[in-house]
């Protein structure tokens, strides 16, 4: 591709940005189980990417583990499903209004690292297929540049 054609495409697409009280016009989740803090990049029917801040105050850590806190795999999983919630959400607003996104698949998952309290969550979810209602999205979580979580993630219009 040439500069001209780059520059072209990248005019084409519009990055938006969603910080935590916009971010709640997108997602029904809230407290305690709001588990993104904001968009830092969409482009619509492509890609999102996410941040969740890990705290020594998440709920979880009473008893995930007493002494040992770690970040429970299955809320790995939950923040990638918002972060691509928000994305088809905002991809196909005028499909989705008034429609819940509901997660229907995980596959091909790996976790890699622990989560621990001080962490930041670079949650990257990417469109791999898309037969309205359903959506099929790749991603992964890294913290830092560690590679923390992977998943192909299925969701549904309801």
């Amino acid at each position: 591709m040439t500069t001209d054609q780059n520059t072209a495409q990248c005019e084409e697409e519009k990055v938006v940005t969603l910080d935590f009280m916009q971010l709640q016009e997108w997602v029904p989740h809230r407290f305690p189980f709001l588990l993104i803090d904001r968009v830092t990049a969409m482009v619509p029917n492509k890609y999102v990417v996410a941040l969740k801040n890990i705290t020594g105050n998440e709920e979880c850590f009473v008893g995930h583990f007493p002494g040992k806190p770690v970040y429970p795999g299955v809320l790995l999983l939950e923040s990638m499903a918002q972060a691509a919630a928000v994305l088809a959400r905002y991809s196909e607003q005028a499909e989705a209004s008034g429609k819940l996104f509901y997660l229907v698949g995980a596959d091909t998952v790996k976790w890699k690292k622990q989560v621990l309290p001080g962490d930041q969550l670079r949650i990257e979810m990417r469109s791999f297929k898309k037969r309205l209602p359903l959506w099929v999205m790749q991603g992964e979580i890294t913290v830092g540049d560690k590679l923390v979580c992977s998943a192909t993630l299925s969701a549904a219009a309801a």
